[in-house]
């Protein structure tokens, strides 16, 4: 049986819409996830250590109504594999201070966030993802 994309690993999910946070955790645990932590507001979770309990995060880029980009920046700070995941637009400011982040546009494809993830942590594999849009 093939590897799974996220094989064992534990994801960290910045996500304040429900239904989008449940379906993008199923998918993760699909893909071989062990765990998926969401977390809908920033006050929710300490930005310090994430690396030490998580080994990767998907990351909207506005938790109800507050930016996530000073979040996005202490996880590159700490060397945490992440995407970003939103349905905002990006300015230059953004690509310019999170070069080298993917970012995955919503409405995205499971398969387009598996993807971008496996990458962000150096994996590629098969994928069991469905190419239904999250929106």
């Amino acid at each position: 049986m093939p590897s799974l994309p996220l094989q064992g690993l534990r994801i960290l999910l910045l996500e304040d819409e429900i239904l989008i946070a449940m379906d993008v955790e199923q998918l993760c645990r699909d893909n071989g996830a062990e765990d998926v932590v969401t977390i809908r507001d920033l006050a929710q979770i300490e930005p310090d250590g994430l690396a030490g309990r998580f080994d990767a995060a998907i990351v909207d880029l506005m938790l109800g109504g507050e930016s996530t980009l000073d979040f996005a920046k202490r996880l590159v700070e700490q060397n945490l594999p992440f995407v970003i995941a939103s349905g905002y637009s990006f300015s230059e400011e953004i690509k310019s201070e999170l070069a080298g982040i993917a970012v995955v546009e919503k409405p995205y494809s499971g398969t387009d966030l598996v993807e971008a993830l496996a990458a962000a942590c150096g994996r590629s594999s098969p994928l069991q993802a469905a190419d239904d849009p999250i929106t």
